[in-house]
């Protein structure tokens, strides 16, 4: 093996400079508020500055992806944050919005090389909702994490030889 270097990128939870893009499913807007607001009050408490958080809301789950893409083309933010929340109903509609629009989310972060935190719950019902509304805060530690090491690495290879 030729000289690899190993290195342990650190937690950095200093959100001061970044830039982070929240976008809000709307439906079941009881819960997404409360994630919303858990992943501002993080923000805030990480350092972002109010004036470099985008807030955006879409209809639904389903439409977070395409949401989320605008903003990584836009190129205006260091990370992404998707929130939502989908509650399984009678019919089979439920797995097909988890799994598209998480499948969505999830091609947004490896198309566009930015960091996406995915905040959409899947729960049974409103009960455990509610006990995952911390996920929001969550989702904005996992930003601020991603794109302090998103930011270290490219860093890094300004300086590589």
């Amino acid at each position: 093996m030729q000289n690899v270097q190993n290195r342990i990128l650190s937690e950095q939870l200093d959100g001061r400079d970044l830039r982070i893009g929240v976008v809000q499913a709307r439906f079941n807007t009881a819960i997404t508020d409360q994630l919303t607001q858990s992943c501002l009050d993080e923000l805030e408490r990480l350092g972002v500055g109010e004036d470099d958080i985008g807030l955006y809301t879409v209809p639904g789950a389903l439409e977070l992806p395409l949401m989320l893409q605008a903003l990584a083309e836009s190129e205006a933010f260091d990370a992404l944050i998707a929130i939502g929340c989908v509650i399984r109903g009678d019919t089979y509609h439920f797995e097909v919005v988890c799994n598209t629009s998480a499948a969505g989310i999830n091609q947004v972060a490896l198309d566009y090389n930015i960091p996406v935190a995915n905040g959409v719950l899947t729960v049974d019902d409103t009960a455990q909702a509610q006990a995952r509304i911390d996920k929001g805060a969550e989702c904005a530690r996992v930003a601020v994490e991603m794109a302090n090491l998103f930011l270290e690495l490219s860093a890094d290879d300004g300086q590589a030889a």
